[in-house]
């Protein structure tokens, strides 16, 4: 295959599969060799085996952070800090995507950016959605409820009223608190309980 070839496939996908190049004639083995030899010369970044991105010289379409984590780990979606940024619930900014995956703990370090995968059961992976992000680009995130009990749930001391002060968690009226107590509850966690009831002690604190 000839650079200008893929360009034509790949021209405008934010990343791309190496599957999407095997239709065909194409034998696998040279199109693994010669992608190789792109990633070397600087023409593609390999995000992970068989997943690529063209460098920005080359891209017509910035790929979205979010978006990749979800390209690296199918089963995963965007929580924790950086789905907390996203909603402005914590006034940080994030510099590595977070996600939340039943599969093993990983950490990316790529041209493209950091990326923290965290694990958790197969039983409290639930409440996120497919939301569109830019360029046509879209991604699984969590509510901003569970985005918090995410992070409450997988962090040592965090039902404290402290470590909630610690967060510096800001426009709290975009938290559904029913909704946050709802799925504290069904996650079955005592500790995310009483973190339900240390953050309507902050919610009163900031109201007054």
């Amino acid at each position: 295959m000839k650079w200008e070839e893929l360009l034509q496939i790949v021209g405008r996908e934010p990343v791309f599969s190496s599957s999407l190049l095997k239709a065909g004639s194409v034998d696998p083995i040279d199109l693994g060799k010669q992608l190789s030899r792109w990633v070397n010369s600087g023409k593609l970044i390999q995000i992970r085996r068989g997943l690529y991105a063209l460098s920005e010289r080359y891209r017509k379409i910035q790929p979205h952070p979010f978006y990749i984590a979800n390209r690296i780990q199918r089963a995963s979606y965007i929580s924790l800090y950086s789905a907390l940024s996203y909603y402005g619930l914590i006034p940080e900014y994030v510099p590595a995507v977070t996600s939340i995956t039943t599969g093993r703990p990983q950490t990316f370090n790529i041209p493209l950016g950091d990326f923290i995968f965290r694990h958790i059961k197969k039983e409290l992976f639930f409440e996120y959605k497919l939301i569109d992000i830019e360029n046509n680009q879209s991604a699984f995130i969590a509510s901003p409820e569970k985005s918090l009990l995410d992070l409450l749930y997988l962090t040592p001391g965090s039902d404290a009223l402290l470590y909630l002060r610690e967060l510096r968690l800001q426009n709290l009226d975009r938290l559904n608190m029913e909704q946050f107590k709802t799925t504290a509850y069904h996650m079955g966690s005592r500790k995310l309980i009483r973190a339900a009831e240390s953050l309507d002690r902050l919610i009163k604190e900031v109201a007054e």
